[in-house]
């Protein structure tokens, strides 16, 4: 208790450094276990980009790049799958529902998605959270258009407003453009921080509709035929798609469905489980979460650095401190025990203050953290691998701290009482 209390005397008499310290490694504790915390947010976020989705089918490619033009829609297919074959998809017996995606058309930039009214009931992202509507509803027309969060937002748009798609995926298209059948939009997403928020949903029949007159490849008109009123007349069964998300009734039958789409002999078609791709994705863009940990541990052992040159550069100071505590009986290694507790105690000041300081900022700004990047960082009791990293930290301190501890040691009476001119 005695030596407790001559720490605690000794932090007090320095109370500038000993604040300053403790800020230090608080900070840096609060980065350390901000980055490790984010870098799994962020991991869980992105695995969790599609949920609820048991397989991903398109053309015959490779599962990355398969995973990226259907779920992330970046770049395109090498082939589209034909109406056929989601048909024999659709009706197996493991299949439960299965949503078509078509790609290929633009609108300002953001990819247009050609679906199924399923898809806002079946589409999950997170823990098989469903989409929601800020605004309106889902399209019933067939020249209705739902909004992603970030396409309305940026382009300033509300319910009721037409837009026009055009050709391709560039930002620009010049001559390409849909201008005779334009959308209305009927619903506007709620934000979801996943590629859904970037897209313009129309209908399935919707793309088939605004590709009659183009099979050429160049825009024909011929006897108006069309007119959205003609259009709506027509048959608009699509004959091909870009990919599905295949849901099924039981889990237990993914691999088997997996093989028999995978040796599908009517055409070459891939399926993948979008999780066991997920993670193949985030192991090769997952570098740059290593670097920033790997960053802040090194920002830690600064702090760290930090407070043992402060203990350091006092020990001349508390020369005549040390030699009146032997005076009175103190032990060399009671001396060092007062100089490894006083570096300890300011570590776990620094460890705690930076622990409850990260927890009360997410507390406070999680919810604009979701809404500006759809990073969802759950706030839950201390995982062990936090516990384990503050460990570590104070673990660190008290080994650093016998470097100064043992220069106390050292430290003999004659020498703190002699007098330096």
């Amino acid at each position: 208790m005695i030596i407790l209390r001559l720490v605690w005397e000794s932090i007090m008499n320095r109370k500038f450094t000993t604040i300053l310290t403790i800020l230090s490694i608080a900070v840096s504790t609060s980065l350390l276990l901000g980055v490790d915390k984010t870098r799994k947010s962020a991991r869980a976020s992105f695995i969790n980009t599609i949920s609820g989705t048991d397989l991903v089918v398109g053309a015959r490619t490779g599962g990355i790049q398969l995973l990226l033009y259907s779920v992330f829609h970046i770049g395109d297919a090498t082939a589209n799958v034909t109406w056929r074959t989601v048909m024999d998809i659709k009706n197996r017996r493991e299949v439960k529902w299965v949503v078509p995606i078509s790609l290929g058309d633009s609108h300002r930039g953001y990819r247009v998605v050609g679906t199924s009214t399923e898809y806002f009931e079946k589409f999950k992202y997170r823990r098989n959270i469903p989409l929601k509507f800020s605004e309106g509803k889902k399209f019933s027309d067939l020249f209705d258009t739902v909004l992603g969060a970030d396409v309305a937002s940026s382009l300033n748009y509300k319910i009721g407003d037409k837009i026009v798609v055009a050709h391709g995926t560039g930002p620009i298209s010049i001559g390409q453009d849909h201008g005779d059948t334009p959308f209305k939009i009927s619903g506007i997403l709620e934000y979801t921080g996943t590629p859904v928020d970037r897209a313009v949903h129309v209908s399935m029949e919707a793309i088939e509709a605004i590709h009659v007159g183009w099979e050429t490849g160049t825009f024909s008109n011929q006897n108006n035929k069309k007119s959205p009123e003609n259009l709506r007349k027509m048959n608009l069964t699509p004959k091909a798609v870009t990919a599905l998300y295949v849901g099924l009734k039981s889990r237990m039958s993914t691999f088997s469905l997996q093989r028999w789409i995978n040796t599908y002999r009517q055409e070459p078609i891939t399926a993948i489980l979008p999780g066991v791709i997920f993670g193949q994705l985030w192991s090769v863009i997952g570098n740059v979460e290593k670097a920033l940990f790997i960053i802040s541990t090194m920002v830690v052992f600064t702090a760290i650095l930090g407070m043992i040159i402060s203990i350091l550069a006092s020990l001349n100071e508390r020369r005549r401190e040390m030699a009146i505590l032997r005076s009175i009986g103190a032990k060399p290694f009671q001396v060092f025990i007062l100089f490894s507790m006083e570096a300890t105690t300011i570590a776990l000041l620094g460890v705690l203050i930076g622990f409850c300081s990260l927890y009360g900022i997410l507390y406070l700004i999680q919810p604009f953290i979701e809404n500006l990047t759809g990073l969802y960082m759950e706030i839950t009791a201390p995982t062990w691998n936090e516990i384990v990293l503050m460990i570590l930290i104070v673990g660190t301190s008290i080994i650093a701290s016998i470097v100064p501890a043992f220069r106390a040691y050292r430290t003999s009476l004659s020498d703190g009482l002699m007098i330096r001119g």
